[in-house]
This record gives structure tokens, sequence and C-alpha cells, in this order.
């Protein structure tokens, strides 16, 4: 299956839209119906996370999602534009949840979750086990 990108302005109510469209192409990529929840509360919680570093430091920039299915597996990427050395940084407000907290909970609903930010951002990589045989 090819990749399937949407970009989308940082704005709270754009994350369910995110969250409709990964639990569709994860349904057509095969992933089981009992870990469609999962997909949705993950890709949920590192949108609102992108979301809410963007409005912080670069509101006219968008979140970015790509879905892919490959080899078995449905994997989900947000990426996010907030510049490392920029002197924005990250979030210096005071969070409603520990640092990490929605890092953990991404972690637990997702099979494999891989960070990484580099001067150009932060991208968070999940993925989930697909029914589609490899290619």
């Amino acid at each position: 299956m090819a990749t399937v990108e949407l970009s989308f302005t940082p704005l709270p109510a754009h994350v369910r839209t995110a969250r409709l469209v990964a639990a569709a192409v994860a349904r057509r990529s095969g992933v089981d119906e009992s870990l469609l929840d999962e997909v949705r509360l993950a890709v949920g919680e590192a949108c609102s996370r992108a979301v809410e570093e963007h409005r912080l430091h670069c509101p006219s920039e968008p979140v970015r999602l790509a879905l892919t299915e490959m080899g078995g597996r449905f994997e989900v990427e947000v990426t996010d534009t907030v510049m490392q050395g920029s002197g924005a940084g990250r979030s210096g407000t005071a969070p409603a949840f520990p640092p990490g907290f929605g890092i953990a909970v991404i972690a637990g609903l997702a099979d494999d979750v891989q960070i990484s930010e580099t001067s150009d951002g932060t991208s968070i990589r999940m993925s989930w086990p697909s029914a589609v045989p490899a290619r």
C-alpha cells in the first residue's frame, strides 16, 4: 500500500480528523479490529502533543502525519517542525502531566515506538501488525 500523507493546521479540532483517518487507513491495511482503538488513541496522543508544541512555537507550520502499510506492519509517523536549536525549544509552560507522560501512553498502545529529535523537529513513529502479507 502506498503512503497516505496528511498535514493539518495545528488546531485541537483537527486531531479528531487525524484519528479518524488513521483508523480508516489502519482498517484498510488489515489491522485487527481489536487494535483500532489503540491506533486511534496513540495517534490522537501524538498529534495532540505536536499541536501543543506548534501552537506555542510555530503556529503557522502544519503538523504532518504519514500512514504506511509495509511488510506486515501498519506504521504511523507524526512529525512536528518545532526547531530544537531555534531558541524556541520545547514547551516552557508547566505541563498538566509529568514530562514524557504522552510518550508513555503511546508506548503502551503501540507495538513499537521510535522517537527521533533533530534540529528540524520531532518525529514519533508507531507501528502495529497488519494482516496484509509482506511483499
